[in-house]
């Protein structure tokens, strides 16, 4: 990039942000307000209620509070939909008593990386709706808008003690689009199922993928093909910030067209919208970083990386969570130099955020038993991991990548009661979710079958796909 352009550039994303952070300083303004959220207005919000939750005290058990805490003989409250405690001898006024002695407590799981509902169960190509593999940059598509409520594999997810989880569209394309945050809870639509106040993600993707994709299609072929398309699409989204930022301050408030894959892009710029990279190999995490600095938007974390462990002191100093696989590796070049102490080791440094996550309708089902994997694994190594730090790797992390830490991921009073009670050590081959828990709600009992949700996809169905 020449200097002249590089100050253009420069110029544009200092005045689209320094605008932004004025107008949402500015309380009571409605027109600052309107300026400030333009981009990530939600024509299509979140529906979800919880439904009224009694009382629950799960006592006497092993806990794991996601914040790295291991309590023994710890009762945890539920009240309200939220935690209102964990200790040792809660009261429990009124509340309904779960006896938890031999049992383990965790905050429910939460994959960070999952395409259930835009690739359903049955795996037709009918139900194939999570790439739009018709341009380099979708940014414009919303991977809500081809969620099936009624895939079974949230079923199944749930069963494996999943409350909550990323869609996200493919990664065909350099952008694919805008993810959605759901609440693991049976609905009729989406809406019934979005996270209220989850902010959006945005799915990149880097390497072979869109190479594939596009190098019969007109490009990009190579990857500084790749890498021309990202600055060409974020050039094109400060420009748009810059206009519309300019155009909102004249007298008639007429801010022109809007532009449905820009707005996406420059919500991404302005941080409202979390970045989320599909990317295995070191140098092109790097090179991506490099990318997030020129125009000024946070990677929140990078995807399937299986030579993360390169870099893990880079991601841990830019704040940047690694979301990965615990033994993947090898199915394609840029997946090759994978090694099965990855997460431990990107786990390491100060500050590391590591993800177990699945990016699979049937590794989601056992998540736990993917991050007991990596426990192994870093024992080979000399790296002892405890089950209470090892169970930030599906709770606290993801939810801190996904923006809803505030909200769920831990349990600590006042976050919402989402709940998983194991028969066991969750890091057991062994282990199985006994009873979930979404907002203090019991939408799975292993032992009750009212309590099992059956998709209305699978009513009147065999195993085998007959009529009964």
């Amino acid at each position: 990039m020449t200097k002249p352009l590089a100050a253009a550039l420069a110029a544009i994303l200092l005045s689209g942000c320094a605008t932004t952070a004025a107008t949402r300083d500015a309380p009571g303004d409605e027109r600052a307000d309107a300026k400030a959220s333009r981009f990530i207005d939600d024509p299509y919000p979140s529906t979800y209620a919880p439904a009224p939750a009694q009382a629950v005290l799960i006592s006497g058990a092993t806990v794991l509070t996601g914040t790295g805490e291991r309590l023994e003989g710890a009762d945890v409250l539920l009240r309200d939909g939220r935690i209102e405690a964990v200790g040792r001898g809660l009261d429990g006024a009124g509340a309904t008593r779960i006896d938890g002695t031999g049992k383990w407590v965790t905050p429910g799981i939460i994959d960070v990386h999952s395409h259930l509902g835009v690739y359903p169960s049955p795996g037709m190509s009918a139900h194939s709706d999570g790439n739009e593999m018709t341009s380099p940059v979708t940014a414009n598509v919303w991977a809500e808008h081809s969620v099936w409520p009624q895939d079974p594999g949230f079923d199944a997810a749930r069963a494996g003690g999943v409350t909550a989880l990323q869609i996200l569209p493919g990664s065909a394309n350099l952008v694919g689009g805008r993810g959605v945050t759901l609440k693991n809870v049976p609905a009729t639509t989406y809406q019934g199922m979005k996270f209220p106040g989850a902010p959006w993600g945005m799915k990149m993707a880097c390497g072979e993928n869109p190479k594939r994709v596009y190098g019969q299609k007109g490009g990009p072929a190579t990857r500084m093909g790749n890498v021309a398309g990202y600055r060409a699409a974020f050039i094109d989204a400060a420009e748009y910030i810059r206009k519309r930022e300019k155009a909102s301050k004249k007298d008639d408030g007429e801010e022109g067209k809007r532009d449905l894959k820009l707005d996406t892009l420059a919500a991404a710029i302005q941080g409202d919208i979390l970045v989320h990279i599909h990317c295995y190999r070191a140098d092109e995490m790097a090179t991506m970083l490099d990318l997030a600095d020129e125009f000024g938007f946070k990677v929140a974390a990078f995807h399937h990386g299986v030579e993360a462990y390169k870099i893990a002191d880079l991601l841990a100093e830019k704040g940047v969570c690694g979301a990965l696989w615990a033994d993947w590796w090898g199915f394609k070049m840029e997946a090759f130099d994978g090694i099965q102490e990855n997460i431990a080791l990107v786990d390491r440094p100060a500050n590391s955020c590591a993800i177990v996550h699945s990016d699979s309708e049937e590794g989601i089902q056992r998540l736990n038993q993917e991050a007991a994997k990596v426990i192994g694994h870093a024992r080979k190594a000399g790296i002892d991991i405890t089950p209470e730090h090892a169970i930030q790797w599906l709770t606290q992390n993801p939810a801190r990548a996904m923006g809803i830490l505030d909200q769920t991921g831990t349990l600590e009073a006042g976050k919402m009661a989402d709940v998983v009670l194991w028969n066991g050590n969750p890091f057991s081959a062994y282990a199985q979710a006994e009873q979930v828990y979404v907002d203090g709600v019991r939408v799975y009992d292993r032992h009750d079958p009212s309590r099992q949700h059956v998709s209305d996809f699978m009513l009147g169905q065999t195993a085998f796909g007959g009529a009964r």
